[in-house]
Protein backbone atom coordinates (compact mmCIF):
# COMPACT_ATOMS: atom_id res chain seq x y z
CA UNK A 1 0.00 0.00 0.00
CA UNK A 2 2.85 2.53 1.04
CA UNK A 3 4.48 1.81 -2.22
CA UNK A 4 1.19 2.20 -4.27
CA UNK A 5 0.82 5.64 -2.41
CA UNK A 6 4.08 7.07 -3.57
CA UNK A 7 3.54 5.95 -7.00
CA UNK A 8 0.24 8.00 -6.84
CA UNK A 9 1.81 11.00 -5.48
CA UNK A 10 4.46 10.99 -7.92
CA UNK A 11 1.63 10.76 -10.80
CA UNK A 12 -0.01 13.67 -9.34
CA UNK A 13 3.56 15.90 -9.17
CA UNK A 14 3.98 15.17 -12.55
CA UNK A 15 0.14 15.92 -13.52
CA UNK A 16 0.85 19.19 -11.88
CA UNK A 17 4.44 19.78 -13.64
CA UNK A 18 2.76 19.65 -16.85
CA UNK A 19 1.31 22.80 -18.42
CA UNK A 20 -2.58 23.22 -18.67
CA UNK A 21 -2.25 24.11 -22.42
CA UNK A 22 0.29 23.15 -24.80
CA UNK A 23 3.13 25.61 -25.38
CA UNK A 24 3.99 26.24 -29.01
CA UNK A 25 5.25 29.73 -28.83
CA UNK A 26 5.93 31.36 -32.02
CA UNK A 27 7.05 35.66 -32.51
CA UNK A 28 4.07 37.35 -34.18
CA UNK A 29 4.89 41.11 -33.47
CA UNK A 30 9.01 42.65 -33.27
CA UNK A 31 11.40 45.33 -32.68
CA UNK A 32 14.91 44.93 -32.47
CA UNK A 33 16.57 46.40 -29.49
CA UNK A 34 18.82 49.51 -29.94
CA UNK A 35 20.66 51.88 -27.89
CA UNK A 36 19.28 55.01 -28.28
CA UNK A 37 22.14 57.37 -29.55
CA UNK A 38 19.94 60.28 -29.27
CA UNK A 39 21.96 63.37 -26.99
CA UNK A 40 20.88 62.80 -23.58
CA UNK A 41 19.09 66.55 -23.48
CA UNK A 42 16.12 64.88 -26.00
CA UNK A 43 15.62 61.61 -24.52
CA UNK A 44 11.64 61.29 -23.81
CA UNK A 45 11.27 61.95 -19.73
CA UNK A 46 10.22 58.90 -18.78
CA UNK A 47 10.24 59.64 -14.86
CA UNK A 48 7.34 57.85 -13.35
CA UNK A 49 5.27 58.23 -16.69
CA UNK A 50 3.38 55.35 -18.33
CA UNK A 51 4.31 54.47 -22.18
CA UNK A 52 1.45 53.27 -24.31
CA UNK A 53 2.61 51.68 -27.39
CA UNK A 54 -0.03 50.20 -30.06
CA UNK A 55 1.37 47.01 -31.96
CA UNK A 56 -0.78 45.34 -35.05
CA UNK A 57 -0.13 41.04 -34.27
CA UNK A 58 0.85 38.85 -37.49
CA UNK A 59 -0.39 35.28 -36.44
CA UNK A 60 -3.02 34.78 -33.88
CA UNK A 61 -3.12 32.56 -30.72
CA UNK A 62 -4.99 31.08 -27.46
CA UNK A 63 -2.71 33.31 -24.99
CA UNK A 64 0.29 35.79 -25.97
CA UNK A 65 3.02 36.87 -23.90
CA UNK A 66 4.76 40.29 -23.99
CA UNK A 67 8.97 40.30 -23.89
CA UNK A 68 10.13 43.52 -22.30
CA UNK A 69 14.04 44.36 -23.48
CA UNK A 70 17.26 46.30 -21.25
CA UNK A 71 19.45 44.67 -23.63
CA UNK A 72 21.13 47.64 -24.71
CA UNK A 73 21.39 49.07 -21.40
CA UNK A 74 24.17 48.72 -18.30
CA UNK A 75 21.83 49.60 -15.43
CA UNK A 76 19.01 47.14 -13.91
CA UNK A 77 15.31 48.66 -14.88
CA UNK A 78 12.48 49.08 -12.55
CA UNK A 79 9.27 48.08 -14.37
CA UNK A 80 6.07 49.07 -12.54
CA UNK A 81 2.15 47.77 -13.84
CA UNK A 82 2.27 46.33 -17.09
CA UNK A 83 -0.93 45.86 -18.92
CA UNK A 84 -2.14 45.11 -22.24
CA UNK A 85 -5.81 45.33 -23.82
CA UNK A 86 -7.11 45.09 -27.34
CA UNK A 87 -6.73 49.22 -29.23
CA UNK A 88 -8.99 51.18 -30.05
CA UNK A 89 -8.23 54.66 -31.57
CA UNK A 90 -5.43 56.45 -30.60
CA UNK A 91 -3.99 53.71 -28.22
CA UNK A 92 -7.25 54.02 -26.36
CA UNK A 93 -8.30 50.42 -24.44
CA UNK A 94 -11.36 48.43 -25.72
CA UNK A 95 -13.75 48.51 -22.75
CA UNK A 96 -13.30 44.69 -21.20
CA UNK A 97 -9.93 43.39 -22.91
CA UNK A 98 -7.79 45.10 -20.25
CA UNK A 99 -5.51 42.12 -18.43
CA UNK A 100 -2.79 42.77 -15.95
CA UNK A 101 0.64 41.74 -17.03
CA UNK A 102 2.81 39.77 -14.69
CA UNK A 103 6.11 38.36 -13.94
CA UNK A 104 7.29 35.24 -12.38
CA UNK A 105 3.94 35.54 -11.21
CA UNK A 106 4.01 38.99 -9.82
CA UNK A 107 3.09 42.41 -10.82
CA UNK A 108 6.50 44.67 -11.59
CA UNK A 109 9.77 43.35 -12.24
CA UNK A 110 13.41 44.77 -12.50
CA UNK A 111 15.33 43.85 -15.29
CA UNK A 112 18.77 42.97 -14.84
CA UNK A 113 21.14 45.24 -17.41
CA UNK A 114 21.57 43.69 -20.30
CA UNK A 115 18.70 40.80 -20.27
CA UNK A 116 15.37 40.39 -21.59
CA UNK A 117 12.63 39.83 -19.45
CA UNK A 118 9.67 37.77 -20.86
CA UNK A 119 5.63 37.71 -19.13
CA UNK A 120 3.92 35.50 -17.82
CA UNK A 121 1.29 33.90 -20.40
CA UNK A 122 -1.28 36.31 -20.85
CA UNK A 123 -5.06 34.83 -21.22
CA UNK A 124 -6.26 36.95 -24.06
CA UNK A 125 -7.11 35.38 -27.17
CA UNK A 126 -6.19 37.40 -30.75
CA UNK A 127 -6.85 37.00 -34.24
CA UNK A 128 -4.44 37.34 -36.62
CA UNK A 129 -3.78 41.40 -37.82
CA UNK A 130 -5.22 42.20 -34.09
CA UNK A 131 -3.70 45.64 -32.70
CA UNK A 132 -3.07 45.60 -29.16
CA UNK A 133 -2.27 48.49 -26.38
CA UNK A 134 0.79 47.93 -24.16
CA UNK A 135 0.46 50.16 -21.25
CA UNK A 136 3.94 50.02 -19.12
CA UNK A 137 5.08 52.02 -15.73
CA UNK A 138 8.25 53.02 -15.32
CA UNK A 139 8.38 54.15 -11.86
CA UNK A 140 11.99 55.51 -11.55
CA UNK A 141 11.96 56.51 -15.43
CA UNK A 142 14.54 55.16 -18.08
CA UNK A 143 17.62 57.19 -18.70
CA UNK A 144 19.43 54.80 -20.54
CA UNK A 145 16.24 52.50 -22.21
CA UNK A 146 16.78 50.24 -24.87
CA UNK A 147 14.40 51.48 -27.91
CA UNK A 148 13.57 50.68 -31.39
CA UNK A 149 14.54 54.41 -33.12
CA UNK A 150 12.31 54.25 -35.71
CA UNK A 151 8.53 52.99 -35.16
CA UNK A 152 6.42 53.36 -38.08
CA UNK A 153 3.77 54.02 -35.33
CA UNK A 154 2.47 56.82 -32.10
CA UNK A 155 4.24 55.95 -28.62
CA UNK A 156 2.36 57.92 -25.84
CA UNK A 157 3.31 58.87 -22.49
CA UNK A 158 1.24 60.40 -20.04
CA UNK A 159 2.51 61.26 -15.98
CA UNK A 160 2.03 58.18 -13.22
CA UNK A 161 0.50 54.92 -13.24
CA UNK A 162 -1.96 55.25 -16.00
CA UNK A 163 -1.62 51.15 -16.99
CA UNK A 164 -5.09 50.83 -16.83
CA UNK A 165 -6.85 54.20 -17.87
CA UNK A 166 -9.06 53.31 -21.02
CA UNK A 167 -7.37 56.85 -22.31
CA UNK A 168 -4.48 58.59 -20.88
CA UNK A 169 -4.90 61.59 -19.58
CA UNK A 170 -2.34 64.62 -20.45
CA UNK A 171 -0.22 62.76 -22.97
CA UNK A 172 2.87 63.25 -24.83
CA UNK A 173 4.15 61.77 -28.19
CA UNK A 174 7.15 60.68 -28.54
CA UNK A 175 9.17 58.90 -31.54
CA UNK A 176 10.77 55.48 -30.40
CA UNK A 177 9.51 52.04 -29.12
CA UNK A 178 10.65 51.48 -25.68
CA UNK A 179 11.28 48.58 -23.82
CA UNK A 180 9.25 46.19 -25.72
CA UNK A 181 10.87 44.06 -28.35
CA UNK A 182 8.47 41.35 -29.27
CA UNK A 183 5.22 39.88 -28.49
CA UNK A 184 4.41 36.03 -28.95
CA UNK A 185 1.82 33.98 -29.08
CA UNK A 186 0.61 30.46 -28.28
CA UNK A 187 -1.29 27.56 -29.96
CA UNK A 188 -1.98 24.16 -30.01
CA UNK A 189 -0.23 23.27 -32.88
CA UNK A 190 3.46 25.02 -33.74
CA UNK A 191 3.17 28.00 -35.36
CA UNK A 192 5.78 29.38 -38.18
CA UNK A 193 7.89 32.80 -37.77
CA UNK A 194 8.94 34.60 -40.34
CA UNK A 195 12.24 36.83 -39.98
CA UNK A 196 12.67 39.99 -42.01
CA UNK A 197 16.24 41.04 -41.37
CA UNK A 198 16.70 44.40 -42.95
CA UNK A 199 18.32 47.93 -43.25
CA UNK A 200 15.06 50.94 -43.26
CA UNK A 201 13.72 49.51 -46.22
CA UNK A 202 12.52 46.61 -43.93
CA UNK A 203 11.75 48.93 -40.88
CA UNK A 204 9.72 50.97 -42.68
CA UNK A 205 11.11 54.12 -42.93
CA UNK A 206 8.83 56.39 -44.83
CA UNK A 207 5.90 54.48 -44.81
CA UNK A 208 2.69 56.18 -43.51
CA UNK A 209 2.87 56.17 -39.91
CA UNK A 210 0.21 53.97 -37.76
CA UNK A 211 -0.71 52.45 -41.47
CA UNK A 212 0.96 49.30 -41.23
CA UNK A 213 1.98 49.70 -44.72
CA UNK A 214 5.56 48.84 -44.57
CA UNK A 215 6.23 45.40 -46.86
CA UNK A 216 6.96 42.92 -44.21
CA UNK A 217 3.36 44.07 -43.07
CA UNK A 218 1.56 43.74 -46.39
CA UNK A 219 3.30 40.69 -46.38
CA UNK A 220 2.04 39.03 -43.07
CA UNK A 221 -1.75 40.41 -44.75
CA UNK A 222 -1.42 38.28 -47.94
CA UNK A 223 -0.19 35.42 -45.91
CA UNK A 224 -3.51 35.62 -44.02
CA UNK A 225 -5.29 36.06 -47.15
CA UNK A 226 -3.72 33.23 -48.42
CA UNK A 227 -5.35 31.03 -45.69
CA UNK A 228 -1.49 31.11 -43.65
CA UNK A 229 -3.46 31.71 -40.25
CA UNK A 230 -0.82 30.98 -38.13
CA UNK A 231 2.17 32.20 -40.04
CA UNK A 232 3.73 35.06 -38.35
CA UNK A 233 6.11 37.74 -39.93
CA UNK A 234 8.68 39.57 -37.46
CA UNK A 235 10.18 42.45 -38.30
CA UNK A 236 14.02 42.70 -37.43
CA UNK A 237 14.49 45.83 -39.75
CA UNK A 238 16.64 48.57 -38.09
CA UNK A 239 17.29 51.48 -40.11
CA UNK A 240 20.92 52.34 -41.04
CA UNK A 241 21.93 48.78 -40.75
CA UNK A 242 24.69 47.22 -42.79
CA UNK A 243 26.15 43.21 -43.08
CA UNK A 244 29.37 43.74 -42.00
CA UNK A 245 30.09 47.26 -39.93
CA UNK A 246 28.64 49.14 -37.07
CA UNK A 247 25.71 52.27 -37.94
CA UNK A 248 22.88 52.61 -35.72
CA UNK A 249 22.81 49.21 -34.56
CA UNK A 250 24.88 45.88 -34.22
CA UNK A 251 25.66 44.77 -38.15
CA UNK A 252 23.52 41.50 -39.68
CA UNK A 253 26.39 38.94 -38.61
CA UNK A 254 26.80 40.31 -34.88
CA UNK A 255 22.64 40.36 -34.34
CA UNK A 256 22.01 37.03 -36.49
CA UNK A 257 21.65 34.89 -33.70
CA UNK A 258 19.65 37.33 -31.36
CA UNK A 259 17.05 38.81 -33.64
CA UNK A 260 16.94 35.81 -36.22
CA UNK A 261 18.35 31.95 -34.71
CA UNK A 262 16.99 32.81 -31.14
CA UNK A 263 13.11 33.95 -32.07
CA UNK A 264 10.97 31.76 -30.94
CA UNK A 265 8.97 29.45 -33.70
CA UNK A 266 11.18 31.01 -36.73
CA UNK A 267 11.31 28.76 -39.70
CA UNK A 268 12.34 31.42 -42.28
CA UNK A 269 14.55 34.45 -42.85
CA UNK A 270 14.31 36.87 -45.39
CA UNK A 271 17.49 38.93 -45.79
CA UNK A 272 17.27 42.43 -47.53
CA UNK A 273 20.68 43.65 -46.50
CA UNK A 274 23.52 45.60 -48.10
CA UNK A 275 22.91 48.91 -49.74
CA UNK A 276 24.07 50.56 -46.83
CA UNK A 277 27.52 48.77 -47.15
CA UNK A 278 28.22 49.94 -50.58
CA UNK A 279 26.24 53.52 -50.67
CA UNK A 280 28.23 54.26 -46.62
CA UNK A 281 31.57 52.78 -48.56
CA UNK A 282 31.16 55.87 -50.87
CA UNK A 283 30.15 58.20 -49.18
CA UNK A 284 33.15 58.00 -46.56
CA UNK A 285 35.55 57.38 -49.40
CA UNK A 286 36.53 54.14 -48.20
CA UNK A 287 37.08 51.07 -50.24
CA UNK A 288 34.70 49.76 -52.20
CA UNK A 289 33.57 46.14 -50.88
CA UNK A 290 33.73 43.48 -53.60
CA UNK A 291 31.03 41.33 -54.34
CA UNK A 292 32.77 38.15 -52.94
CA UNK A 293 32.61 40.34 -49.43
CA UNK A 294 29.13 40.71 -49.49
CA UNK A 295 27.76 37.33 -51.06
CA UNK A 296 30.59 35.57 -47.59
CA UNK A 297 28.24 37.53 -45.93
CA UNK A 298 25.32 35.53 -46.98
CA UNK A 299 26.79 32.31 -47.01
CA UNK A 300 27.93 33.13 -43.51
CA UNK A 301 24.30 34.01 -42.38
CA UNK A 302 23.34 30.68 -44.23
CA UNK A 303 25.16 28.42 -42.93
CA UNK A 304 24.68 29.43 -39.35
CA UNK A 305 20.56 29.47 -40.29
CA UNK A 306 21.09 26.33 -42.01
CA UNK A 307 22.75 24.49 -38.45
CA UNK A 308 19.14 25.39 -36.60
CA UNK A 309 17.38 23.99 -39.74
CA UNK A 310 15.69 28.01 -40.49
CA UNK A 311 15.37 28.38 -44.05
CA UNK A 312 17.29 31.08 -45.97
CA UNK A 313 15.31 33.59 -48.41
CA UNK A 314 17.33 36.21 -50.05
CA UNK A 315 15.78 39.18 -52.01
CA UNK A 316 17.85 41.21 -53.98
CA UNK A 317 19.42 44.60 -53.50
CA UNK A 318 16.89 47.36 -54.47
CA UNK A 319 18.39 49.91 -57.12
CA UNK A 320 19.11 53.04 -55.38
CA UNK A 321 20.40 55.70 -58.41
CA UNK A 322 20.18 59.25 -57.32
CA UNK A 323 20.32 58.55 -53.77
CA UNK A 324 22.91 60.92 -52.03
CA UNK A 325 25.68 57.84 -51.05
CA UNK A 326 25.08 56.25 -55.09
CA UNK A 327 27.89 55.41 -57.19
CA UNK A 328 28.92 53.67 -60.31
CA UNK A 329 31.10 51.30 -58.65
CA UNK A 330 28.84 50.69 -55.38
CA UNK A 331 26.29 49.64 -58.43
CA UNK A 332 28.47 47.36 -60.09
CA UNK A 333 28.60 45.79 -56.78
CA UNK A 334 24.98 45.68 -56.29
CA UNK A 335 24.73 43.73 -59.68
CA UNK A 336 27.00 41.17 -59.58
CA UNK A 337 25.41 40.33 -55.92
CA UNK A 338 22.06 40.00 -57.02
CA UNK A 339 22.69 37.74 -60.35
CA UNK A 340 24.68 35.42 -57.51
CA UNK A 341 21.28 35.82 -55.43
CA UNK A 342 19.14 34.79 -58.77
CA UNK A 343 21.39 31.92 -59.62
CA UNK A 344 22.73 30.15 -56.32
CA UNK A 345 21.56 27.08 -54.89
CA UNK A 346 22.83 27.71 -51.63
CA UNK A 347 19.89 29.63 -50.55
CA UNK A 348 16.66 28.13 -50.09
CA UNK A 349 14.81 30.18 -52.35
CA UNK A 350 14.72 34.09 -53.32
CA UNK A 351 12.66 36.96 -54.16
CA UNK A 352 13.76 39.70 -56.80
CA UNK A 353 12.32 43.18 -55.40
CA UNK A 354 14.77 45.00 -56.95
CA UNK A 355 13.63 43.99 -60.16
CA UNK A 356 9.92 44.54 -58.69
CA UNK A 357 10.91 48.59 -57.58
CA UNK A 358 13.09 49.09 -60.55
CA UNK A 359 12.80 51.25 -63.68
CA UNK A 360 12.45 49.82 -66.31
CA UNK A 361 14.03 52.42 -68.47
CA UNK A 362 16.81 52.93 -66.07
CA UNK A 363 16.91 49.66 -63.64
CA UNK A 364 19.51 51.29 -61.48
CA UNK A 365 16.96 53.14 -60.12
CA UNK A 366 13.74 53.26 -58.52
CA UNK A 367 10.73 53.69 -60.59
CA UNK A 368 9.06 56.77 -59.54
CA UNK A 369 5.55 55.97 -58.49
CA UNK A 370 7.34 53.31 -55.92
CA UNK A 371 10.04 56.22 -54.94
CA UNK A 372 9.73 58.07 -51.49
CA UNK A 373 11.52 61.10 -53.05
CA UNK A 374 14.93 59.77 -51.78
CA UNK A 375 15.91 57.39 -54.39
CA UNK A 376 16.55 54.97 -51.94
CA UNK A 377 13.25 54.23 -49.75
CA UNK A 378 10.01 53.15 -51.28
CA UNK A 379 6.86 54.74 -50.61
CA UNK A 380 3.92 52.68 -49.25
CA UNK A 381 2.93 51.41 -52.94
CA UNK A 382 6.05 50.22 -53.53
CA UNK A 383 6.00 48.29 -50.26
CA UNK A 384 2.86 47.02 -51.86
CA UNK A 385 5.02 46.13 -55.11
CA UNK A 386 7.10 44.49 -52.79
CA UNK A 387 5.32 42.17 -50.40
CA UNK A 388 3.34 41.41 -53.70
CA UNK A 389 6.73 40.02 -55.58
CA UNK A 390 7.09 36.95 -53.07
CA UNK A 391 6.13 33.20 -54.20
CA UNK A 392 4.20 32.60 -50.73
CA UNK A 393 5.11 29.27 -51.57
CA UNK A 394 9.17 30.11 -50.26
CA UNK A 395 7.36 29.83 -47.03
CA UNK A 396 6.37 26.14 -47.08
Amino acid sequence: MGKRMLLGAALLAMVAATPAQAQYWSRSWMAAPLVNRAPPEKHPDLNDRTVRQVVRLSSGGQRIRIRLSNEMSVNPLLVGSVHVALAGENGAIVPGSDHVVTFNQAQGATIPARAPLLSDPIDLAVKPLTRISISIHLPQGAADATVHSYSAATTWTAPGDQTGAETLTSPTVIGPRVVISAVEVDNAKRGTAIVTLGDSITDGVRATSDSNRRWPDLLAERLQKAGRKSVGVANAGISANRLLSEADGYNALARFDSDVLAVPGVTHVVILEGVNDLGGAARDKRPMLTPQTVIGAYRQMIARAHDRNIKVILATILPYKGAGYWSAEGDAVRIAVNEWIRTTKEADGFVDLARAVADPADPSRMAKPYDVGDALHPNDEGFRVMADAFDLRLFK
